[in-house]
């Protein structure tokens, strides 16, 4: 590395460079590109641009960018870079989508993961609901409620109603005690045994 060890020259532009301006390279006997960051990304975007023209296909109008920014592929904003994941691996050494889409992709994996559900689908029960929690009625459907023994999903709820569900285990018995309990009806087991108790018919 020229300059010491903080700084390496890139093959590229030529330009003794900080070493965090390279990416990493594990096959390299210093561990980092022979390119800097810089050089990567305008060889990449040369290359991905002949390659769509070969192809036939359009090619995205490179968007002016400030320093401190990337453009988001996804939802096409130039964002600051405090709004990006780290990536080591990256040539620019951040992801390729910002975090706020990275959050939107991780619920569509969240819903179709664990309910079998797009968000299209998601979106059409709250309107089928009115946009508010199948029982309370009240608060905003916010949280897909599903059988845990079935997965069948059974509606979206507020949270202190899918959160009541699962303290209840889901127990339909559990459920209507409280309800009576709540209307002045106390149902009081009585001991039958030590451990065994009977409930009023």
């Amino acid at each position: 590395m020229a300059g010491g060890s903080h700084e390496k020259r890139c093959t590229g532009c030529e330009r003794g460079l900080p070493v965090a301006a390279f990416a990493r390279d594990k096959n390299r006997s210093d561990g980092l590109q022979v390119r800097c960051r810089e050089c990567v990304a305008a060889y990449s975007a040369a290359h991905y641009r002949r390659r769509r023209e070969v192809m036939g296909k359009p090619v995205r109008e490179k968007v002016n960018v400030p320093a401190g920014h990337k453009l988001c592929r996804a939802c096409g904003e130039v964002k600051p870079h405090n709004e990006w994941h780290r990536n080591a691996t990256a040539s620019d050494g951040l992801s390729t989508r910002c975090k706020a889409c990275r959050a939107v992709q991780g619920r569509e994996r969240h819903l179709q993961r664990h309910y079998g559900l797009t968000e299209a689908e998601r979106d059409d029960l709250v309107a089928s609901q009115a946009g508010v929690c199948c029982i309370c009625l009240s608060a905003p459907a916010a949280h897909v409620d599903h059988c845990h023994k079935t997965g069948r999903v059974r509606g979206v709820l507020c949270f202190s109603c899918n959160a009541a569900l699962g303290q209840f285990k889901d127990r339909p018995d559990a459920i209507r005690r409280a309800a009576a309990y709540v209307e002045g009806i106390a149902w009081k087991p009585t001991l039958v045994v030590q451990g065994v108790y009977q409930l009023p018919s």
